[in-house]
């Protein structure tokens, strides 16, 4: 046996490159599941938050409330947060992330909407009032509509920080 065939025996398999990592068979699979956590998480943030907001806007005295709330559990570490919903639900996987996603969409979502509805001048609100317009009708062709702009800022930024946080999520499991 010559010393060629000796070191071709010993040597380590190659080991795969940055191309051949991010192009590995499970790229699919993983993205698919990266976007069903980063959409479904964003569309209950979306469904809790705009109502919350209102709320908030609606009723003054529980703003301080709802915004607290949510704003302290945006104040948890994400790698703390998955964790306890882990330790809670008492399993590792897709539903614990969800919820940790869906508690960091909260708080962008539920300030904007807030913000939002409070930029309307109440001049407009005053003259849809006028006009005969119950409440809920002004909030669903006035406030509403006025707000759009800023209710959508804080779903882009909901949306931008899932994304990051998913990442640390996938390496929990």
């Amino acid at each position: 046996v010559s010393a060629a065939d000796r070191d071709h025996s010993t040597a380590q398999p190659a080991r795969p490159g940055f191309v051949e990592r991010l192009l590995a068979p499970d790229l699919g699979r993983l993205l698919v599941e990266h976007l069903a956590l980063v959409s479904g998480s964003l569309a209950l943030a979306v469904l809790a938050g705009v109502p919350l907001g209102i709320l908030a806007f609606r009723r003054p005295a529980t703003a301080g409330l709802v915004m607290g709330v949510v704003s302290i559990m945006q104040t948890v570490p994400s790698l703390a947060l998955l964790a306890f919903l882990i330790a809670l639900m008492g399993t590792i996987g897709f539903l614990p992330a969800l919820l940790a996603l869906f508690v960091y969409a909260l708080l962008p979502i539920v300030r904007n909407t807030h913000a939002g509805l409070v930029g309307v001048p109440p001049g407009l609100a005053q003259a849809g009032a006028a006009l005969g317009l119950r409440p809920r009708q002004l909030l669903r062709f006035i406030e509403l509509p006025l707000a759009t702009p800023t209710l959508l800022a804080g779903v882009k930024t909901a949306a931008v920080i899932n994304v990051g946080t998913a990442t640390v999520a996938a390496f929990i499991g």
